[in-house]
């Protein structure tokens, strides 16, 4: 099993040691989350998301600069058990969920 803790970076800072703005980071950070979640099921993993609140205490067990720095999940990842079942769970009709005029 491994223990991904992924952070959002509020602010990158540039050679001279100036801040340099980044864009939307909580989104970007949550479309890439979900695309490891996808790579890592694709491999056969099981993932399980946990955001603990509060979470700040990760950035000192973990060494991360609380300036610029911001915990934003905790992703447990491992093999699933050989029998582990998993719900069937049917999708809402496209038509029940959508509707165009």
């Amino acid at each position: 099993p491994w223990l991904i803790a992924i952070f959002v970076e509020r602010h990158g800072v540039d050679e001279q040691g100036e801040k340099q703005k980044r864009y939307y980071p909580d989104e970007s950070v949550g479309i890439a989350t979900g695309m490891l979640i996808a790579a890592l099921h694709h491999a056969g993993l099981a993932t399980l998301t946990h955001t603990p609140s509060p979470m700040k205490f990760l950035n000192e067990i973990l060494g991360r600069p609380k300036d610029r720095e911001r915990p934003f999940l905790l992703l447990v990842v491992g093999y699933p058990a050989v029998d582990c079942q998993v719900p069937a769970i049917e999708r809402l009709p496209f038509e029940s969920i959508a509707q165009f005029v």
